[in-house]
């Protein structure tokens, strides 16, 4: 008995501390960039909302409510138009439909922006704003979304959708924290709340069930550390305590030791046309995935894989060409080279879990409201203050 009151007791004690941590970095955020939020909560204040149900493409297999793109690298065969697509990694088609990801990342923005302003200032008609998209997405007949990503990153001639197009979701990620935020609160009429972790309840289920959301799921790559930080942050909030453990584990025993090098880089992301992108987008993966599940119990902030990996390392190794990008040793990307880095979370993230103050001037001093698409699409958590 004896044990277990020390172990209880050193538990809350760790809570305590670790919560403790986190406000400091929320207050110093608040304190540094209260004008910007509230300049950015302001702009969202003034927006309707806008579902996918406003656009349609002649070319989806799904109806009006399915959630429908194609595949960014993917180019007419200039041998014959009419044949299958080609590949051509790293290089974006404009002429591809993307308006339905365009119109999530919007709803993101949105929802991130007004949260944010909510948590800088206590101003509840932010978070009364927010509900009203929430519902347009989750609710309402007319305009929800169907709950699944049969239909993303398709390819003509090729296929109707594709595993690889779950990563489009990662969009909701600061739509959830921000329903979080609004739950605690108590803006959340509880009819609209069980509407809402019913949509991702099922959407949670078809994406560890599904062929396509198993295939994510085993991803070696950045897919694979998307799939499990979607999968976390929907677990958390719709109260699913084993897909929490798994992710918990996934990262542990799969993400992080197949994935990090012992140096602290992700080589198969460095492997790719857009090695620099690439590797600050896994990293902020992986960072926001232990923003997500750590506790003071099981804190994966401090957790080492295969002896040397850990996901400070990971910061540490690409920090350096963050605060100076003319050291980056490897290939410039062939696209968008000069729109990184922007605030990536890891920093933020890493200044909070390691008490960092380099890392967080390094945040503070770059461009916190990017608004070319490329990165917008790569950089899912745009509100930090909203996680901490």
């Amino acid at each position: 008995m004896t044990k277990r009151l020390l172990l209880f007791s050193f538990l809350i004690i760790m809570m305590t501390l670790t919560a403790g941590a986190q406000k400091r970095w929320r207050d110093q955020v608040i304190k540094d960039m209260q004008p910007a939020i509230l300049e950015r909560a302001a702009w969202a204040k003034q927006q309707q909302p806008e579902t996918i149900t406003a656009y349609s493409c002649a070319r989806s297999a799904g109806g009006v409510h399915d959630f429908y793109s194609e595949g960014d690298y993917w180019w007419p065969n200039p041998v014959s138009l009419d044949s299958p697509y080609i590949q051509r990694d790293g290089q974006s088609n404009p002429e591809n439909f993307v308006a339905h990801r365009q119109a999530m990342i919007r709803f993101s923005r949105v929802m991130g922006a007004l949260a944010a302003g909510y948590m800088a200032s206590q101003d509840k008609t932010y978070l009364e704003q927010a509900l009203v998209h929430a519902k347009a997405w989750f609710v309402n007949a007319d305009t929800r979304m169907n709950p699944n990503l049969r239909f993303a990153q398709a390819i003509k001639g090729r296929a109707t959708g594709r595993g690889i197009g779950i990563i489009d979701t990662i969009q909701l990620l600061e739509v959830v924290q921000a329903l979080r935020i609004m739950e605690k609160a108590g803006m959340v009429p509880a009819a609209d709340l069980a509407a809402i972790k019913s949509w991702f309840s099922e959407y949670l289920t078809w994406l560890t069930t599904h062929p396509y959301g198993k295939d994510e799921m085993n991803a070696a790559n950045n897919h694979g550390t998307c799939w499990a930080m979607q999968v976390a942050e929907f677990a958390v909030f719709t109260g699913n305590d084993t897909l929490t453990r798994f992710c918990i584990d996934r990262y542990k025993n799969v993400l992080l030791p197949a994935q990090m090098a012992n140096d602290g880089s992700f080589p198969l992301e460095l492997k790719r046309t857009k090695p620099y992108g690439y590797s600050l987008f896994n990293l902020d993966a992986m960072t926001t995935l232990c923003q997500i599940l750590s506790t003071p119990k099981d804190n994966l902030w401090k957790f080492t894989a295969d002896k040397v990996k850990t996901i400070s390392k990971g910061i540490s190794w690409m920090y350096p060409y963050v605060k100076d990008k003319s050291t980056w040793p490897f290939a410039h990307d062939v696209m968008y080279w000069d729109n990184w880095p922007v605030a990536q979370p890891f920093l933020i993230f890493g200044a909070a879990a390691y008490n960092n103050n380099d890392y967080y001037k390094t945040w503070l001093r770059l461009d916190h409201d990017p608004q070319v698409e490329e990165v917008l699409r790569n950089m899912p958590v745009r509100n930090p203050l909203i996680w901490l």
